[in-house]
């Protein structure tokens, strides 16, 4: 059953029982999206710059490269050194 045939269904009870009729569908569609836009541009407005996605994303990537960064050079000390031409070798040889 899709929505026009409930509605039709629906406005059949309420004629049978006295009550008023229920919306058609998609009645509130357009004031339903004019309300969810609002509540982001609220939400945007009274959230703090650090906590939205943008700059969550970029401390996120951050922290991730920082990390590699750090393992890259603590594997670089630990295991290996660089010969004269430039080259890394690992120390067992």
């Amino acid at each position: 059953m899709n929505a026009g045939q409930q509605h039709l269904l629906d406005t059949y009870r309420a004629a049978q029982r006295g009550e008023a009729a229920p919306p058609a569908p998609g009645t509130h569609t357009v004031r339903t999206a004019r309300e969810i836009q609002q509540w982001y541009r609220f939400r945007a407005v009274v959230t703090a710059p650090a906590d939205r996605l943008p700059s969550r994303l970029r401390r996120a990537v951050r922290s991730a490269a920082a990390c590699l960064l750090r393992r890259g050079a603590t594997e670089r000390v630990d295991g290996a050194a660089e010969g004269v031409d430039g080259v890394v070798r690992s120390g067992a040889m």
